[in-house]
């Protein structure tokens, strides 16, 4: 097999493969990481829940990455006025892992080497397949064009994959790019002068204002990691330094002594506002030749925090299908592509809602009671009631479905509140009829009093 991509999802996936006892050539247009001082391209902490966790068990990696991580067990909610206020994410001991995406890249591609039939190749970016012969052919950084023929090429190589470009020249492939308008900047508030933290430790904190927000997860080194959310047109209107502590100053007034003053417009200043791209595709497979998975087949926006998860959970899908198919790659792959693109585009989907979610839904105080309503039912009706968020988050309920039980949950609540309602209103007429017979108000009278109060108001309030 010849992965294509040694980023997360490749590198784990690389160490499935190994596992079934598959020779594994893993090819990574970047330098090794390992041994890089700096490391190009997105470092937004990654929240590592149920469906991750459960494919590095699988690999035995599980503990080595939950020894780097810190627990998140609630939003922190940083309300105008400084203010702050938790929403647990689930019960009590439920929580997800705030991780480190280099070092975790790390551990992964030192677990995949460690197995005598992997072969690492860095530096060697793709330059064609062909899935009927099963050739690969890369370019290494000296110029030297290197072919591989293989069983299977798979690409796990990001949202701008070489290997669904030649899937696309290859088969009927669906494509949908989306861009949204909004763009992300990583900020950064560093440990106190006594090597501590400066807000709550396990938390995900949030800056929610409607459009926009802000983010804040922790990292080991006491520090947090700050990644601001935004319309292009906002960050494009920042200019000057004056511009940004005013627009600071006016929506995260409580974030810039956390920062410090010259930080941010150090950062901020240099920085550019960096695009989101969701990505859905179909099918994800050529024959029995080619696969892509991870952001290669569903990019999405960070709002859920699946990226990682969905990824690694495809590497655990795959697993399964060539369990139940014998590692016979003209079943196993048909069967990967029909039963995960289902899931894959709603949890697309539900990244895209998340985001509303987190940058406005939270100020809101119908959304609040929901969440409460929702964790007392799941107190009370544990295996039948499950909040959406701890479905997607702390279960592998297919994404498909937990949207599906969310509406079938939506169904019942609005028949309960309805029918609820409807009492209430009997109830009410009912005392309001018996009140008017006491006081010998007659129903002729109330009719008329009805009329009088109609015609009182102007015809376009009526």
């Amino acid at each position: 097999v010849v992965v294509v991509g040694g980023g997360l999802v490749g590198a784990l996936n690389t160490c499935f493969l190994a596992k079934r006892g598959f020779i594994v050539d893993l090819y990574e247009k970047r330098s090794d990481i390992r041994k890089a001082e700096h490391v190009k391209g997105r470092s937004i902490n990654l929240a590592l829940s149920t469906r991750g966790r459960t494919a590095l068990r699988m690999v035995g990696l599980e503990d080595t990455v939950l020894e780097n991580g810190i627990r998140m067990h609630a939003r922190m909610i940083h309300d105008p006025d400084g203010s702050r206020r938790p929403i647990l994410y689930g019960k009590e001991d439920q929580y997800i892992m705030s991780v480190d995406r280099r070092r975790l890249n790390e551990v992964l591609l030192t677990a995949a080497e460690k197995n005598p039939n992997v072969t690492c190749h860095f530096e060697h970016k793709l330059v064609s397949c062909d899935f009927k012969t099963g050739e690969a052919e890369f370019i290494n950084n000296e110029g030297k064009r290197i072919k591989k023929t293989v069983d299977l090429i798979v690409g796990n190589d990001g949202a701008f994959s070489g290997v669904r470009k030649e899937m696309m020249k290859a088969t009927l492939l669906d494509y949908q790019q989306q861009y949204i308008p909004h763009g992300y900047m990583e900020l950064t508030i560093p440990p106190s002068p006594k090597d501590e933290y400066l807000m709550e430790t396990n938390y995900l904190h949030i800056w929610p204002r409607n459009e926009f927000m802000m983010i804040a997860l922790p990292n080991l080194d006491k520090s947090f990691t700050c990644t601001l959310f935004m319309p292009f047109e906002i960050f494009n209107s920042i200019k000057t330094e004056e511009d940004l502590m005013n627009f600071f100053r006016d929506k995260f007034p409580d974030s810039i002594p956390l920062m410090g003053e010259e930080t941010l417009k150090q950062i901020f200043m240099s920085s550019k506002a960096l695009p989101m791209v969701s990505i859905k595709c179909s099918p994800y497979h050529v024959e029995d030749k080619g696969l892509i998975m991870g952001d290669a087949a569903h990019a999405m926006v960070p709002f859920y925090g699946q990226g990682m998860n969905a990824g690694f959970e495809d590497c655990i899908a795959l697993d399964e299908m060539l369990d139940l198919y014998k590692n016979d790659f003209s079943k196993a792959l048909p069967a990967y592509s029909e039963t995960r693109t289902v899931d894959a585009h709603a949890i697309c989907d539900l990244a895209m809602y998340n985001y509303v979610e987190m940058r406005k839904s939270v100020n809101s105080k119908l959304f609040l009671m929901r969440k409460k309503l929702d964790n007392l039912l799941f107190t009370i009706f544990p295996n039948s009631w499950i909040p959406l968020y701890t479905m997607v988050a702390f279960t592998r309920t297919r994404y498909h479905l937990c949207i599906a039980r969310r509406k079938h949950q939506d169904e019942i609540l609005t028949k309960v509140l309805s029918g609820g309602m409807m009492v209430l209103l009997g109830v009410c007429a009912l005392s309001g009829l018996r009140i008017c017979n006491q006081r010998g108000i007659t129903f002729q009278t109330l009719t008329d009093k009805a009329m009088e109060l109609w015609e009182s108001f102007p015809p376009v309030n009526r």
